[in-house]
């Protein structure tokens, strides 16, 4: 299924633009390198942004930022705590941009332009994977969104988890499947595919980057 958008009612939405997860330099660069070369998912993920800027439409960003006091945490699920071993999306504190420019946690150089300028919504952090724990639902609803163009990091991760929210949420959803990336563990599997898989079944519409920009007026 595919269907057209309109800057009215659409919104550009990306899960984690930073470093740990996009940059070579990222702490989790290993795990999630490969999928994010072979789907040019940074290249992609300009694209979309250069598309939404030239055509009017709102960019929301849901960002992953870990604090100090998020060290106590007592649950962590297997990759919570490898994040938390690996210091993911470290800040120095809620208020302490101490270090955070070009850090992990920073968003992709490239990308800079696009969400610094005075005009994208970053809404508060996401704490685990899903939009529950941050604003990004009321930031859509205040703005009149009903639809969401998705993409972003990691795809089996945060991004599924704010596909599901957002249906659940009686928004209609297009994931960008090659503006996403997903890791690949040796005995977990490869999160991309199962994924793709998942979408499948879950979005509206499931895209290509040359798609969606198609069909954006």
């Amino acid at each position: 299924m595919s269907f057209k958008f309109d800057s009215t009612n659409t919104a550009l939405v990306f899960i984690d633009p930073q470093n740990d997860v996009l940059s070579e330099t990222g702490v989790n660069w290993d795990a999630v390198g490969e999928s994010v070369k072979e789907n040019h998912t940074v290249e992609n993920m300009e694209r979309l942004f250069k598309a939404a800027k030239q055509s009017g439409y709102q960019v929301f960003i849901s960002p992953h930022y870990f604090f100090p006091t998020d060290i106590t945490w007592k649950l962590n699920g297997p990759l919570e705590q490898m994040e938390a071993d690996n210091r993911s999306f470290a800040r120095a504190g809620v208020l302490d941009l101490t270090g955070l420019t070009h850090s992990g946690a920073d968003w992709l150089e490239r990308f800079k332009p696009y969400i610094e300028d005075g005009k994208t919504i970053v809404v508060s952090p996401h704490k685990v994977f899903g939009p529950q724990t941050n604003d990004l639902t009321l930031q859509l609803r205040k703005r009149g969104m009903s639809r969401v163009i998705l993409g972003g990091m990691l795809a089996n991760m945060c991004v599924e988890s704010h596909l599901r929210d957002l249906v659940e949420q009686g928004f209609e959803v297009a994931v960008a499947s090659d503006a996403v990336a997903g890791p690949r563990h040796p005995v977990w599997g490869d999160g991309y595919k199962a994924a793709m898989v998942n979408y499948q079944f879950l979005a509206h519409a499931v895209m290509s980057t040359e798609q969606i920009v198609g069909s954006m007026h």
